[in-house]
């Protein structure tokens, strides 16, 4: 079944109106447009198809900006599809009118005015193509509601979607040569790899030369962490092994990924010894922020099999020998044991909210469980602590960062997989933006279940004034000045109609997060309250150098 994210107005509830005629087609309605453009890009990154959410004119419409700039950034398939006033009414000021082609021009793929109804059904097909076509992205189609009332016979068939571009063999020859050359090698795996269903053969090729694979946090779940070859996430947040093992290769094989600053540093002092190979879809980011040395611009399936292919030959027929990667290995291995994520039950006395999250994933874990993450420390300890070994089985925001993300992106998902277990680990701050979804899964039943890891501050920030203003931490305390933590957030589940529980001591967490998984008849709460003192390290800061983060970087050979 299709599914449709929105909320009804005036200007567009002549296309409402037709809904009834589309059983096929299940629409959820929203407590707010932003959700219902969240929760378009859950299904989306859960499934791989497009997303859709519906708005009137507006504020309706501009309530979307967000979620669309979020998808855009992340490189998610979502249409949107807004209300207009009518065409004779444009650009006069109307009640609920606004020019959201023109607001929207630098955040999405495609936008597009339609004001008479021969053109909708090619406007939408058109959007939707452009949407899921090469690099996906966010599009809109904006529909006056004298078009939305009008009548035109349906046009058979519609655009395809455009080639992608043909992989250029002699590039791929000349990475597979740098490959087999390479004696620190690392292959660096981003979002684009789960997007292009590239995860076979990424894990084909790097298995058949040993290669130690990184997964940004778009790609959580691309290779699984629990195979002999996964070094974890690099860069901001992420671990010191994988960090360490990128600025010290001699060949960087990237998949998808960008080379944004939260990976590399300074740009300047990254990997300065690495030959860079870079496969991308998109060709503006073909060395966009750095060199790439072998610049393949392609969906990442074709050339990953093409590649591990040739490897093949290359070592069966003789003409290339066995990398010998041991001494590579060995000391990956010695910065793994050296610095292996880790953390107490406790911090100061309270609840170590790493052990908290390590602990639901370990008793949540199936091949019928999902993740979603709002942006904050929450979302760097899920993508830590938490094992992935499928994808799309993490669903976070990155190229944005949109507080407020998991649940309504839960929504989306458990929508696309209704017998899917789908948790959404989130912070305090991040939750009370979006928590009225709550309504929404509780009115369409859909049984999403909410880690609240409940600091009560803004965890993330407080962490860089800490950094930077180490005695001012400036309006980050979300219950200052107050004798109990605002709001009661069990209380507020409860108020939604959901199943709430609570949290304060490591005693308690396999007790309550077995007890939450086995509701399965409404959406549950889980309010975690943990130390205020966690924080998420390492931390590489945009344009540091690596080395200068990392104290006994020299010694690492």
């Amino acid at each position: 079944m299709r599914v449709l994210f929105g909320i009804p107005g005036r200007a567009i509830i002549p296309l409402y109106h037709t809904l009834g005629d589309f059983p096929e087609v299940r629409h959820i309605l929203t407590r707010h447009e932003q959700g219902a453009g969240h929760a378009a890009s859950g299904y989306a990154q859960a499934t791989g198809r497009l997303g859709v959410c519906l708005s009137t004119s507006g504020p309706g419409a501009t309530n979307l900006v967000t979620a669309l700039m979020d998808a855009q950034r992340d490189s998610v398939p979502v249409l949107a599809l807004t209300g207009q006033v009518e065409s004779d009414q444009l650009g006069t000021g109307a009640f609920q009118e606004a020019d959201i082609c023109s607001v929207v021009s630098s955040v999405t793929k495609y936008s597009v005015e339609v004001t008479r109804a021969a053109d909708v059904f090619p406007a939408v097909t058109e959007a939707a193509r452009r949407a899921m076509s090469g690099r996906p992205g966010s599009v809109l189609v904006s529909v006056t509601m004298d078009a939305f009332n009008g009548r035109t016979p349906l046009p058979g068939g519609g655009r395809e979607a455009a080639d992608p571009p043909t992989p250029d063999p002699a590039r791929i020859e000349q990475a597979v040569a740098a490959l087999l050359a390479a004696r620190r090698p690392v292959l660096y795996a981003g979002g684009g790899v789960v997007r292009g269903e590239a995860a076979g053969p990424l894990r084909e090729l790097a298995e058949e030369i040993g290669v130690p694979v990184v997964t940004t946090l778009m790609a959580r779940g691309a290779f699984p962490d629990g195979h002999r070859l996964a070094f974890g996430m690099p860069g901001m947040y992420g671990t010191i092994a994988a960090t360490a093992a990128m600025q010290k290769a001699d060949l960087i094989l990237a998949v998808g990924a960008r080379f944004d600053s939260r990976v590399t540093g300074k740009p300047d002092a990254f990997a300065p010894d690495a030959r860079i190979v870079h496969i991308d879809i998109d060709d503006g980011e073909i060395s966009r922020t750095g060199r790439a040395d072998i610049g393949i611009n392609a969906h990442c399936r074709p050339v990953l099999a093409m590649m591990r292919n040739r490897v093949r030959e290359a070592l069966e027929s003789g003409r290339h020998r066995h990398p010998d990667l041991s001494s590579w290995w060995h000391t990956l291995d010695g910065w793994r044991n050296r610095h292996e994520p880790g953390h107490g039950e406790e911090v100061d006395g309270a609840l170590d909210p790493r052990y908290a999250v390590e602990r639901l994933g370990s008793l949540t874990a199936g091949p019928n469980t999902l993740y979603t993450a709002g942006v904050g420390q929450h979302q760097v300890w899920a993508a830590k602590h938490i094992r992935y070994e499928r994808p799309r089985t993490f669903i976070t925001t990155c190229g944005a960062g949109t507080m407020g993300y998991a649940v309504p992106a839960a929504m989306g998902v458990q929508a696309a997989h209704p017998d899917a277990e789908v948790w959404a680990i989130d912070g305090d701050g991040s939750f009370q933006m979006m928590c009225q979804e709550l309504a929404t899964c509780v009115q369409a039943r859909l049984p999403i279940k909410v880690a609240v890891i409940n600091n009560a501050m803004l965890g993330m920030v407080r962490q860089w004034q800490d950094l930077w203003y180490p005695h001012d931490n400036e309006e980050t305390d979300l219950s200052a000045h107050k004798a109990t933590e605002s709001p009661d957030i069990s209380a507020l589940a409860r108020a939604y109609g959901c199943a709430a529980f609570t949290c304060a001591h490591p005693g308690q967490v396999d007790q309550v997060v077995t007890e939450a998984s086995a509701v399965r008849d409404r959406p549950v709460v889980v309010e975690f309250l943990v130390s205020k003192s966690a924080r998420s390290y390492p931390l590489v800061p945009p344009h540091v150098p690596v080395p200068d983060l990392l104290p006994d970087f020299d010694g690492i050979d």
